[in-house]
């Protein structure tokens, strides 16, 4: 077992999945016994590895693959560079500076010539986080320096990242070819996470990677056990609530499924329901 128990990913990610490990240990514990020996848990759609850890902390004799697609373990190895920027950024704002107030242009200058002179790692979500309004992505600096700024930058550096991936085994691949090598093991467990259908992917590494055809794939390589995640911003519950009535292929792995509901917020102005359906 890992020594520390993370109760939110060490850095920053969209979508991180925090709210629902209360749900998510209960139902592990309930339908895997003591303590996992024998079993697979593939977090599949790894994001910040959170589910993995969490997993691997409470059955920790049970196989516990991390599929790093987003390449969060990047990031988890440059906290020390990203804590130096956030240093950096912080002693231009100043104390004094309003908290979430828009950064006027003096500052905002200031801050876009350090960054460009950072040699090395910059954590473009990290600096996001720090600078834009609250739930905004971007993908490049460029893209970044055209927005508006907003003071958001942390007071704290992020915390050691040790031991938060421990004893995981990490791979970096699309589910295509993961899912398929376990399609005829047993006792494997599916934590399913993927980019919401029908909604923006900014956050992800690759924005346009998980479309309506990587959603049906996933969908016929799906069997239980599995814990599979979605929100009201996306067709999922509607999809296999129709999949089920009028039984389309695969139909029968999500037949009884079960569904926790919780809700969620990006910002002030952005609410929805975010759904956990699961199947032992």
């Amino acid at each position: 077992m890992a020594k520390q128990l993370f109760k939110q990913a060490p850095l920053p990610f969209v979508g991180q999945k925090r709210q629902f490990l209360t749900h998510v240990s209960q139902i592990i514990n309930d339908n895997i016994p003591n303590d996992g020996k024998g079993w697979t848990i593939i977090d599949v759609f790894g994001g910040s590895g959170l589910l993995a850890h969490t997993a691997k902390h409470l059955k920790p004799q049970a196989r516990a693959i991390y599929n790093d697609f987003d390449g969060y373990t990047e990031r988890l190895n440059h906290i020390d560079d990203t804590n130096r920027l956030r240093q950096q950024l912080y002693a231009i704002i100043g104390e004094n500076t309003p908290r979430n107030k828009r950064l006027d242009a003096d500052k905002t200058a200031q801050i876009i010539q350090t960054i460009q002179q950072v040699d090395g790692y910059i954590d473009i979500n990290c600096v996001a986080s720090w600078l834009l309004f609250s739930g905004q992505q971007v993908r490049s600096l460029d893209e970044l320096f055209n927005k508006i700024f907003w003071n958001g930058i942390r007071q704290t550096d992020y915390p050691s990242a040790v031991g938060y991936l421990d004893n995981l085994e990490i791979t970096h691949e699309s589910f295509h070819t993961l899912l398929p090598r376990f399609q005829k093991q047993d006792k494997v467990l599916l934590l399913l996470d993927p980019p919401y259908l029908c909604t923006k992917q900014e956050s992800y590494k690759q924005e346009n990677y998980f479309d309506l055809i990587d959603f049906l794939r996933l969908i016929h390589l799906t069997k239980p056990p599995y814990i599979f995640f979605s929100s009201t911003k996306s067709e999922f519950v509607r999809f296999i609530e129709a999949m089920v009535a009028d039984k389309w292929q695969n139909w029968q792995a999500f037949e009884g499924a079960e569904r926790i509901s919780v809700n969620a917020s990006l910002n002030y102005q952005t609410r929805y329901e975010d759904n956990l359906v699961y199947k032992f």
